[in-house]
């Protein structure tokens, strides 16, 4: 695997809205699965699902702690990438003629 398949699966994983917002919720604070839970209106089983894509794709790190699973942003460079991105969608929006 190099850099261009890395940055693929990278933004992949970051392609869906819900685990866009997944990502930028924890980049707030790390959270317990149960408070994700509340905040995103998806069954546990589809929420389950995008925390699994973020983590395989080397975004989320999981830590069990009691008997609770608490997530996390593991690459730091990710909070660089999404200021990029709201740029480029800003940049985006100024280029648009009504």
């Amino acid at each position: 695997m190099n850099a261009d398949d890395v940055s693929v699966k990278i933004f992949k994983a970051l392609g869906h809205p819900v685990r866009l917002q997944i990502v930028k919720f924890l980049l707030i604070e790390p959270q317990c699965v149960c408070v994700l839970n509340q905040l995103f209106d998806y069954s546990q089983a589809n929420l389950s699902q995008h925390l699994k894509i973020l983590r395989e794709a080397g975004i989320l790190n999981n830590q069990k702690i009691g008997v609770e699973m608490h997530y996390s942003v593991k690459l730091k460079g990710i909070e660089t990438l999404l200021a990029a991105m709201d740029l480029t969608a800003a940049e985006f929006f100024s280029t648009l003629e009504f």
